[in-house]
């Protein structure tokens, strides 16, 4: 089986656990305001590669990432679901960690099938909730959250390990209320292993410019580091909360 796949990094090591193989997938139907990859939002472009293609490349640096795996990103991986199943189905058999970076915006609640065919090869998730408000999370994406949030709860209870991943935009995700609604939400998550609370940056500008495209938030500035980690802790209330009720 061929995908479309955008680029690869050898040696990622901020897209799960150790050291790893990262495959960009082309083709995403999300718009992000602040997506700094518009290049891979058409999907079948960029090269074609088969499942053993990619499993050669590993082999190729596998000493490097033993402590590691295989992360699938993109784009959106799930936007090839048959390709994505195929690789971790191998990778899995070839005992290749598998993690997939997603924003579940491919979810369908009504026909789980291909998820739960997903969720039984995929050793990690690390999901990005872009905002814990439907309308606002259409405002800022192009779609509603409610698939995303069907998905982050699929996971939790089909119990494949969650990565939440959540970025902090100036006049958009920085909201300390909304901030403990979304750590309510995540607190109810029962296998949440991490949170990342990112500062937003503006790097994707000049990738923009390349493309002649206008980018969206030309005049959001990059968020201080120490913001992000108030919000951190605005959304861990927000966990705490949901644990204690829970208790």
């Amino acid at each position: 089986m061929e995908g479309y796949i955008h680029s690869i990094e050898s040696f990622g090591t901020v897209d799960g656990p150790g050291v790893r193989l990262v495959i960009f997938f082309q083709g995403c139907p999300m718009r992000c305001l602040y997506c700094h990859n518009p290049d891979s939002w058409k999907p079948k472009q960029g090269r074609t590669m088969t499942t053993d293609a990619i499993l050669e490349k590993y082999e190729r640096y596998k000493e490097f990432l033993k402590s590691g795996g295989i992360t699938a990103t993109g784009g959106e991986p799930m936007l090839q679901p048959e390709f994505l199943i195929e690789l971790f189905s191998k990778a899995k058999a070839r005992g290749i960690h598998t993690c997939l970076d997603t924003s579940g915006i491919c979810f369908d609640p009504q026909n789980p099938e291909t998820a739960l065919r997903l969720a039984e090869v995929t050793d990690l998730v690390m999901l990005d909730i872009k905002h814990i408000d439907e309308e606002k999370h259409r405002a800022l994406t192009g779609h509603s959250n409610r698939n995303i949030l069907a998905f982050a709860q699929f996971l939790a209870d089909h119990g494949v390990p969650l990565w939440i991943r959540h970025v902090v935009v100036p006049g958009w995700t920085d909201d300390a209320e909304e901030q403990r609604r979304l750590g309510y939400f995540i607190g109810g998550l029962k296998t949440l292993k991490a949170l990342d609370v990112l500062p937003y940056h503006d790097m994707g500008k000049s990738k923009y410019e390349a493309l002649g495209m206008d980018y969206p938030l030309k005049d959001v500035q990059p968020l201080p580091a120490e913001d992000a980690q108030r919000a951190r802790a605005e959304i861990m209330k927000g966990i705490k909360k949901r644990l204690r009720e829970q208790n």
